[in-house]
């Protein structure tokens, strides 16, 4: 009972994670907390349904989900990044939520505000392990999750692209003298959130079978809430963080019921945030990729 329990709290907290690292990306290098990926969240999610309901084989639709994501991510930085750069900081912050509002909005207004099930992706594709039930989209959350992180710390340990981003983190003005595109570099940001964003989305979907417009909100307070367990600014941190998050969330349900979830899961927070105030791993810094 208490394994299958963790199996199920680390599905969820795979998604958890993912959401954590697209806000910490983008707190980590800009300072920005991106109030716009609830948004992206729901658009993975809700595109996927939407495209498997006009008939797109499952391939296609999971690409064309990614796709509406980053898009609509580039547009929120066209218009609240790059536009009001030179805006004091809440007003990024103020367009970010604009964004949530109309993209929840424009898929009331296209798909209704009903909830949708999403068909089944692998059917009778369980495996049973010493008595435990697992999933294929259980496993490919975890996996998925792993590995896109481990990809994103390969890229800003190793590469130029990365290096970019790190000068950018510690110190804008310095950047620009030293020739970094900021606002190039600053894209390839909005594009990484939109991906992890929407995968998690996607990924959500296929794990739990239900969208609405409504959908990514709850995420998102989940997902910050496992960015600042894990510490701000450290990736693998917000992974650990999110893994944490949806464990206690399935263990408060199972042993307390629906109705105590958030009272678990915020509680825990904040006797982090009493006992630990910068998280578990290194954070509170200008940036911490966990390198």
């Amino acid at each position: 009972m208490i394994g299958q329990q963790i199996v199920n709290g680390v599905t969820l907290g795979s998604v958890y994670a993912m959401v954590a690292v697209a806000l910490t990306l983008s707190i980590g290098v800009l300072n920005f907390l991106n109030f716009s990926i609830p948004g992206l969240f729901m658009i993975g999610g809700m595109t996927l349904w939407a495209l498997l309901d006009a008939g797109i084989p499952w391939p296609f639709a999971v690409v064309g989900a990614l796709v509406m994501a980053v898009a609509a991510s580039l547009m929120v930085e066209r218009f609240t990044w790059r536009w009001l750069r030179g805006a004091p900081h809440f007003v990024p912050l103020v367009s970010s939520m604009a964004f949530l509002l109309l993209f929840e909005h424009i898929a009331i207004a296209y798909w209704g505000s009903d909830m949708r099930v999403v068909p089944e992706a692998f059917s009778g594709g369980d495996w049973r392990i010493a008595g435990l039930v697992i999933g294929i989209p259980q496993l490919m959350g975890l996996l998925c999750s792993i590995a896109l992180v481990a990809g994103l710390s390969w890229l800003l340990a190793s590469t130029r692209t990365g290096r970019a981003l790190r000068t950018i983190a510690e110190d804008p003005d310095t950047a620009l003298l030293l020739g970094v595109d900021i606002n190039r570099v600053v894209s390839v940001v909005f594009i990484v959130a939109g991906l992890f964003t929407a995968l998690a989305g996607i990924l959500f979907a296929i794990n739990y079978r239900q969208v609405h417009p409504f959908m990514g909100e709850a995420v998102g307070l989940k997902g910050i809430s496992a960015m600042i367990i894990g510490g701000m600014g450290n990736i693998w941190g917000s992974i650990v963080g999110g893994l944490i998050i949806g464990t206690t969330e399935v263990f408060a349900i199972s042993y307390f019921g629906a109705d105590f979830v958030d009272l678990a899961v915020f509680g825990l927070l904040l006797a982090i945030l009493i006992l630990r105030p910068t998280g578990l791993f290194r954070g509170m810094q200008p940036v911490r990729f966990g390198i």
